[in-house]
């Protein structure tokens, strides 16, 4: 079986590894025929004892254990108000003795006290994290480097990192998961169609194409549902940071756009904004399994997953894995559109 060597990389864990895989037996049953044969599996990404886990906490092994190494006292980074990424950088640092400073923007058109004050955002305040409001059209990233120059010019030690912790560092952990779930599979004797996730800052997605790349694998394997960037832009920033992290791993292959598996389809009017799509997912995982996905990213994901499996995208008895990547925090932020 194929595998992948990162153990050079300093790494901070944070997580259980491996996630467990487990089947959707309760929605299999409820939605009998309409699955046309097909067993959806879920690789529970959502359990940690961090911050009320996610995804996150996998790019954030790799880049905290580099910011330890670096000597580094304070990490700065950036995100939506209700980033989740955001409040398991407070959580983590918390947990590493690191200061957290926030710069979060305004990027979904909403002033509700539930999605302004609530979720993720109550959590960045309870974590510790010093948090810097900004306007959606803000330049969040510019400003967090310009107050880490001013942290350094007072003697800190920072290590700064961009939206969702996708830079090549942070992708490792999703090229580690890949390999992660390639054991996992013939451990359980099954063969995955897809693994599917949903696609934010695409680090996810772009860490499991170059751990997959790096392994001689089919990259297509993976696919992807955007829920920020519309379809374009989505499949450009996966292509950059696949090859990017392939570079960082040390592989000589890249990856080019043919490779990319990304669905843009149910993005919807926008980030962060509900679809009928994602409210169905939500309530359904919830009242067949009694497990969470989130308003913003697995939900949509998730409803792209039902859609391509009730189309009958994959074959009768074929196994699909959608990775289960928490935000439990932003149910709370999402009250009146998941109250019916």
């Amino acid at each position: 079986m194929p595998t992948l060597d990162l153990a050079r990389f300093p790494r901070l864990p944070l997580l259980t590894q491996p996630t467990p895989i487990e089947p959707l037996d309760g929605l299999t049953r409820h939605l009998g025929d309409t699955l046309n044969g097909v067993r959806i599996f879920v690789k529970r990404d959502d359990l940690a004892g961090i911050g009320l886990g996610g995804n996150k906490l996998r790019k954030l092994e790799y880049l905290l254990g580099a910011a330890r190494a670096e000597g580094a006292d304070t990490v700065v980074t950036v995100g939506a108000i209700q980033s989740n990424h955001a409040r398991l950088t407070a959580a983590a640092s918390a947990q590493a003795g690191l200061a957290c400073e926030l710069f979060l923007t305004r990027s979904v058109p909403r002033q509700d006290p539930d999605y302004t004050g609530n979720g993720n955002r109550l959590l960045d305040d309870v974590f510790g994290a010093t948090v810097h409001e900004l306007p959606g059209d803000a330049d969040s990233l510019a400003a967090a480097e310009a107050r880490a120059a001013e942290l350094r010019g007072q003697g800190r030690r920072v290590y700064t990192f961009p939206s969702g912790g996708s830079s090549p560092t942070g992708c490792l952990g999703y090229a580690n998961c890949a390999a992660e779930i390639l054991s996992q599979a013939d451990q359980l004797g099954l063969s995955f169609a897809q693994i599917i996730t949903a696609n934010g800052s695409a680090g996810t997605h772009a860490g499991l194409v170059a751990g997959l790349a790096a392994m001689g694998l089919d990259t297509t394997l993976a696919k992807s549902f955007a829920v920020l960037a519309e379809d374009t832009r989505a499949r450009a920033e996966v292509l950059e940071k696949a090859n990017a992290t392939l570079a960082l791993i040390g592989s000589e292959r890249r990856v080019s756009p043919q490779d990319i598996n990304l669905d843009g389809t149910h993005r919807g009017p926008g980030y962060g904004i509900p679809t009928d799509g994602m409210l169905e997912a939500v309530r359904l995982m919830a009242r067949t399994e009694g497990k969470l996905l989130d308003p913003v990213y697995s939900g949509k994901a998730f409803a792209g997953l039902l859609h391509d499996v009730r189309a009958g995208l994959y074959p009768a008895g074929s196994s699909v894995l959608f990775l289960m990547t928490g935000g439990t925090p932003g149910l709370f932020a999402y009250k009146e559109a998941l109250a019916g």
